[in-house]
């Protein structure tokens, strides 16, 4: 691996392409404008959108190298690197960027909201595939940014741009349940899969060598992003990945309750426990009644 440029601020990126900055914490970047962009891997400090409608060249994102299909959308958040370094060059590149740094958002109502859009930490293989009519909007929503950097900065330009950037991560979020609904038969799978590295962590000694199993390790098994795993989970059961690993656990934990005289300390750690009190807790959270309880009806 080359050398990763790390860009703090937007100015930085934009000189890096030779583009022109209006406000120093948001830009919209119209690659068709260059000449050129070079390959370099790129350490960000600020959040990115970037929209692109050619196939041109692959990304290195992740751990994972993806070709860009037509229409795609990426998101990039502080921190993340992202970028190619094979020393090449895309000659006239298509897309746009737009970029807004975490201090833009200060004191509007999108600040605490960011959280909630968990594609921000998807790996690129699970960028956003528009439709033509999906396409349109979030252009639509890019012209609104832009036009609005256009026009004299005052006291009002924060809190509309602000809320321009959280219209347009709404319509994400709403593109990408389409997305998860449209590949469902993908998703049963991932189901079924998902099952699957359950029962056989259990048939194993993980859980008495690393415990419980945890949503990173499916996701993981699944090479999928914790979060683009748990929104699928959730959209496809209305679970959370985690309840549904803990609904599973508590499946096993009843069935060792009937089927054997283990003790529930014994089951406890058997199942990756650390201390028997959890175990007992989580179980009279979802079953509504104590492991011996339980055994006593069972019985």
């Amino acid at each position: 691996m080359g050398s990763i440029i790390k860009l703090e601020t937007i100015q930085e990126y934009n000189l890096l392409l030779g583009a022109e900055t209006l406000h120093p914490l948001v830009s919209i970047t119209d690659f068709s404008k260059l000449k050129s962009i070079k390959h370099c891997r790129k350490n960000f400090g600020f959040y990115c959108v970037i929209y692109k409608e050619l196939t041109c060249g692959t990304l290195q994102y992740g751990r994972n190298k993806y070709d860009y299909q037509d229409g795609t959308l990426i998101f990039i958040s502080p921190g993340q690197v992202a970028g190619i370094d094979d020393g090449g060059e895309t000659v006239n590149p298509k897309g746009i960027a737009l970029m807004f740094h975490p201090d833009l958002l200060y004191g509007t109502p999108l600040a605490p909201r960011m959280k909630d859009y968990t594609f921000f930490s998807y790996e690129s293989n699970e960028a956003l595939h528009m439709s033509e009519r999906e396409r349109h909007i979030i252009l639509n929503c890019f012209n609104e940014i832009k036009e609005e950097l256009e026009h004299a900065i005052d006291k009002h330009t924060k809190q509309i741009i602000a809320s321009n950037i959280e219209t347009l991560l709404n319509h994400c979020v709403r593109f990408y349940e389409r997305q998860f609904v449209t590949r469902e038969i993908v998703n049963r799978d991932l189901l079924g899969n998902f099952e699957q590295i359950l029962n056989s962590y259990y048939a194993s000694e993980k859980p008495q060598t690393i415990g419980l199993p945890s949503v990173g390790y499916c996701a993981e098994q699944m090479h999928l992003s914790p979060n683009y795993f748990g929104d699928l989970i959730k959209k496809e059961t209305g679970k959370s990945a985690q309840e549904y690993i803990q609904l599973t656990v508590m499946e096993k934990v009843k069935e060792l309750l009937v089927e054997s005289n283990k003790t529930i300390s014994e089951i406890a750690y058997e199942l990756g426990f650390k201390y028997p009190h959890h175990l007992s807790r989580i179980f009279k959270k979802v079953v509504g009644t104590t492991p011996n309880e339980y055994r006593l009806q069972a019985g």
